[in-house]
């Protein structure tokens, strides 16, 4: 199998500063980059006009493009009508600097989709995803659910409620074999008309969780990144590993996904780890032995 599609990297999961991590990302091989934009120096609030034209600027003179921005808010997503228009604002603000930037694609998590579409939490969680897909699609850009929270399946039903496919998927196959155990090859091809951007990353279930012991869920705690990977190094219930490592089928997930003609970015993420560096420069050569060179 070969393919052509560009590697990306998280640029924090280096953890070291955004120029730093920029830089780190051109080094280990990338092509493009997918950046943190929800607080500190990237929030859209805090980067004038003459700073996005600059940031921009540098990111190009690195000879990187960036695969998407991640506007993920945390909490409970978008289960809290009474936070839903301060969170949905915010989006908003991050699809526009997005567009800015020059990609068309925000990532994020929008808290689990109940089982029961009747759920008050249901209609709450489609009402905000109805209007930031509209206001996504009138930029030409897409507001991307990241998988891992509910099965593929279910997800999709959410997605085929929405009018626009505004709100679409950013893929993540390691989530899905961590906390649900769903296949990821399978959830390719049920998400295929949603999917608009990748992670790569690995992973292995030690025990059955349920998701809002990883997702956090209205009337429980919220979610974290920290919390995440604080269960995904621990061992206790699903631990991330360098690619290769786990209980993603790489070779028949890259083949799902050039199967579905799917053309976008295959970025690398490593939220774990004492080493990502080492972690994510191996990454990038593990994805260019698939391409052929």
């Amino acid at each position: 199998m070969s393919f052509t599609n560009k590697i990306g990297v998280m640029s924090d999961s280096f953890q070291v500063g955004l120029r730093e991590g920029l830089q780190k990302s051109k080094e280990v091989g990338a092509e493009g980059v997918q950046i943190y934009a929800v607080s500190g120096e990237m929030s859209p609030e805090n980067l004038s006009t003459a700073a996005r034209k600059e940031l921009k600027s540098y990111i190009a003179d690195l000879g990187l493009e960036i695969s998407a921005l991640c506007g993920d808010l945390g909490g409970h997503g978008f289960q809290d009508a009474a936070v839903n228009p301060e969170k949905i604002e915010k989006s908003k603000r991050i699809l526009d600097l997005a567009v800015e930037l020059g990609t068309n694609v925000v990532t994020t998590h929008i808290g689990i989709v109940p089982d029961d579409v009747n759920d008050p939490i249901y209609a709450v969680m489609q009402s905000a995803c109805e209007e930031l897909g509209v206001y996504a699609k009138s930029l030409n850009a897409y507001f991307a659910i990241e998988t891992g929270p509910e099965r593929s399946a279910h997800l999709k039903g959410f997605l085929d409620t929405l009018s626009t496919n505004g709100v679409s998927v950013n893929f993540d196959p390691a989530n899905m074999v961590m906390v649900t155990g769903d296949d990821p090859v399978e959830g390719v091809k049920i998400l295929k008309d949603y999917i608009v951007h990748t992670h790569v990353k690995d992973g292995r279930q030690i025990r059955p969780t349920h998701p809002k012991e990883v997702y956090g869920y209205l009337g429980y705690e919220g979610m974290t990144h920290e919390k995440i990977a604080e269960m995904a190094s621990s061992g206790a219930s699903f631990l991330e590993v360098p690619l290769g490592e786990g209980q993603v089928n790489f070779d028949a997930y890259f083949a799902a996904l050039q199967e579905i003609g799917y053309k976008g970015y295959l970025t690398i993420e490593r939220e774990v780890g004492a080493s990502p560096e080492e972690d994510i420069r191996k990454a990038v050569q593990f994805i260019k032995k698939y391409r052929g060179y």
